[in-house]
């Protein structure tokens, strides 16, 4: 399925925490792609934002889930 969560994830990352995210496991994949899905319908600060634009907050969230389970 080629839009799938963890595509759409991806693509909200910068180059650089793609492919940190891509050198996962496939099952780490999408636990933090289903974490990024829950941070765009939970955080009221990003439907503001994605209200002006859509892509800022995909990115914003998958920024945030990405730096919560990167050391």
């Amino acid at each position: 399925m080629p839009d799938d969560t963890v595509t759409r994830f991806l693509k909200a990352l910068s180059p650089q925490h793609r492919e940190t995210v891509e050198q996962q496991p496939r099952e780490r994949q999408e636990r933090l792609a289903a974490e990024w899905e829950t941070e765009l319908v939970q955080d009221t600060d990003l439907d503001t934002l994605s209200e002006l634009s859509p892509p800022a907050a995909e990115s914003e969230a998958a920024l945030r889930v990405f730096e919560r389970h990167t050391p």
